[in-house]
């Protein structure tokens, strides 16, 4: 088999040295992918947002399956036009990423459907945005209604804060066209937490859970990035939170996107905060996270290419999902700068010097012309380490990532601190 992954983040190397230990796969092409990727995979020259020309890379070739890694291509149909063409994909069609794409969406669908979540209102309008903040009880929460890479996501504590906040996403088009409407929502307490179940058009499997790091500085101190880092399993997330998250989040999404008329079939992450009356959904993504899939892909004991024809071929319901109950910890090594202003082309260092079960997993690397790896983005490498528990894989991780250099490299010194998550 032939298998075309879709994307050049570490989230993508991760999927693509897991598909590498099935002997079933003869070859791998990731588009672009990167300096990792390209150890193991031939990288195609084509964005990942580049819907026709991805089109054009993946009919040209002799391919299988398709893995979509991001959820731009996910958003702009992707998988609907490769589906069309007779492919397997994994990974929903826009319509189903819907509950991704527009978090105005998302919570009318979950308030219709009785999902947990907080209480929420969208406008469109900034002067009614406007009066509805000077009236409301604060912190809130203020997001931008579409797709905004993980930072369109602001809290409040006063008035001028959220006027700040208006501002920035719907005025000054912070994040583009996703801010042309905002949802503004209660703020909850709580234990945060990312929870993943692969799903078919009709059942999901038992929820895998892992804690993220958005802040870019130790203490959750800073503004959001992609992520920084993350761990899993998280100590607190109990086989009965996961059947309660399962029965009253997972399945009745994917039985009411079934009943819409949104088959939804891929993985499906929602990112939860676990309150006193139980968890409740902040957001979902209809895609692996990133930094999580770094850390919960290497637990996986089930052969991942085998999940994916299942879904494919909605028979998910029979196929076992094994996870290995050692612990992961992952964290991101980011350019000086990131998530501002950064500079790139600096090679990294050091990468060959870690101990030999020390997994690295690439983003923002590239290949010069005299094939040394290079820094090209924020987010560089993520380097994780798993052993029995969480305080040897931390202690692991961070022993191994000081090995590892690059011009103005950083990283956060907390990940998998428990309570820091």
């Amino acid at each position: 088999m032939n298998v075309f992954v879709v994307g050049n983040g570490a989230r993508e190397h991760a999927i693509c040295v897991k598909l590498a230990q099935n002997p079933r796969i003869t070859k791998i092409f990731a588009a672009p992918g990167n300096a990792g990727t390209a150890a193991i995979a031939e990288n195609v020259e084509v964005k990942s947002d580049d819907i026709p020309g991805l089109i054009q890379a993946i009919t040209s070739r002799l391919v299988h399956l398709v893995v979509i890694g991001p959820e731009t291509p996910l958003a702009r149909g992707l998988a609907e036009n490769l589906l069309m063409r007779g492919m397997e994909v994994f990974g929903p069609t826009s319509a189903a990423a819907h509950i991704e794409a527009s978090k105005a969406f998302a919570k009318d669908f979950m308030h219709r459907h009785g999902i947990p979540a907080p209480s929420s209102v969208t406008f469109s309008n900034y002067d009614d945005a406007l009066d509805y903040l000077k009236s409301s009880v604060f912190p809130l929460v203020i997001k931008a209604d579409g797709l905004s890479q993980g930072k369109g996501v602001i809290i409040a504590e006063n008035i001028e804060q959220a006027r700040a906040a208006l501002d920035y996403i719907m005025a000054q088009k912070a994040f583009g066209e996703a801010g042309n409407s905002v949802v503004i929502e209660e703020f909850l307490s709580g234990r945060e937490v990312s929870a993943f179940a692969f799903a078919d058009a009709h059942s999901t499997s038992p929820v895998v859970a892992a804690c993220d790091y958005k802040r870019i500085f130790d203490g959750n101190k800073g503004p959001n990035t992609g992520g920084m880092g993350s761990y899993s399993p998280p100590e607190f997330f109990t086989p009965e939170l996961g059947k309660v998250v399962s029965e009253n989040i997972m399945d009745p999404v994917i039985r009411h996107m079934h009943d819409e008329h949104r088959p939804y079939k891929g993985i499906l992450y929602g990112g939860l905060m676990l309150t006193p009356q139980g968890p409740k959904v902040l957001e979902f993504n209809a895609r692996f996270g990133d930094p999580e899939t770094q850390v919960i892909l290497p637990r996986l004991e089930t052969d991942l290419l085998s999940i994916m024809q299942a879904i494919s071929n909605n028979q998910l319901s029979r196929l076992r999902i094994d996870w290995s109950q050692d612990a992961c910890v992952g964290v991101v090594m980011a350019s000086g700068g990131y998530p501002g202003k950064y500079q790139t082309g600096f090679p990294v260092n050091g990468l060959d010097d870690v101990d030999c079960d020390i997994m690295v997993f690439h983003a923002g690397t590239s290949l010069d012309d005299d094939g040394r790896i290079v820094t090209s983005g924020g987010r560089v490498v993520t380097v994780v380490a798993k052993a029995s528990t969480l305080e040897q894989a931390r202690e692991k991780v961070y022993d191994n990532i000081r090995r590892i250099s690059f011009k103005d490299c950083y990283y956060r010194k907390d990940i998998a601190l428990i309570g820091q998550a």
